[in-house]
């Protein structure tokens, strides 16, 4: 009989990170749930979980309170009896201009998408390290891991910083089996790009090769896909999952008629 395993998804009241919860839940994984403000969508993917055959704990987890909120890590760690997967999905962003944005405003970005998360894999690490039998730790980053965008400098900066910590994280924990890795996701129809319950496949995007958005399933998918002991040799490796809207560059570039871009 396989030994129980345990996650912790932070932002997994809605979107991207409650189909991940979900999705691992029915990998039969139990998972440690955490919100911002949404007690209500929190409340809603603990009972998918709970439907899906797994047990779940719920904590709020508000990331501009750091260092001390990582310490929710640890609460649903001992009450789930311990962490064998992380995945870093809570995050915010901004849309405006580098020469207007106030330093508060890329403080609590970076703060909230970098810092928490480090804090969090610090956490979840110790715990895996303690346990002897291993780990995995996903960083939900973002194409912006490696592309920019006009208006969203923190959110950019915050995730390749990720992206990066990723990469020192993989060679660190090696040593104890622990595998870390990204998942940078381009245009998911959720409710933080305010197409919440819309099905992708109504969303007309003719700049994207597959012609759509994404489902928060299908990056839920790669999430799980990494969490198996078939990617157990898979390691500081960014899975970029935007049906290939990052291909497009150079492409696109020439069929812009105007000067639109420069701007949020």
């Amino acid at each position: 009989m396989n030994a129980p395993m345990y996650a912790v998804v932070t932002g997994s009241d809605s979107g991207i990170g409650k189909a991940v919860a979900v999705a691992l839940a029915g990998g039969g994984v139990d998972v440690g749930i955490t919100y911002h403000e949404d007690a209500d969508g929190a409340a809603k993917t603990a009972e998918e979980v709970r439907e899906a055959g797994a047990r779940c704990a719920v904590r709020q987890l508000d990331l501009t309170n750091l260092p001390t909120a990582a310490a929710v890590v640890d609460e649903l760690a001992e009450e789930l009896g311990g962490v064998d997967i992380l995945v870093n999905c809570a995050g915010t962003g901004s849309s405006q201009k580098v020469m207007d944005m106030p330093f508060e405003t890329w403080r609590e970005v970076i703060s909230v998408d970098l810092d928490g998360a480090f804090l969090c894999c610090q956490r979840a690490a110790k715990h895996m390290i303690a346990a002897g039998r291993g780990g995995r730790i996903i960083n939900i980053t973002s194409v912006h891991e490696h592309l920019p965008r006009v208006g969203a400098a923190p959110y950019c900066a915050a995730k390749a910083g990720l992206g990066a910590l990723t990469e020192v994280l993989a060679l660190e924990l090696s040593e104890h089996g622990i595998t870390v890795n990204s998942v940078a996701p381009g245009e998911i129809s959720t409710p933080m790009t305010g197409q919440e319950d819309v099905d992708p496949r109504t969303q007309p995007r003719p700049g994207v090769p597959l012609g759509r958005p994404g489902h928060a399933a299908e990056v839920a998918a790669v999430v799980a896909f990494l969490a198996t002991p078939a990617a157990g040799y898979v390691t500081g490796a960014s899975f970029v999952v935007d049906g290939g809207m990052s291909l497009m560059g150079p492409q696109a570039s020439g069929m812009l008629a105007d000067e639109k871009w420069r701007q949020p």
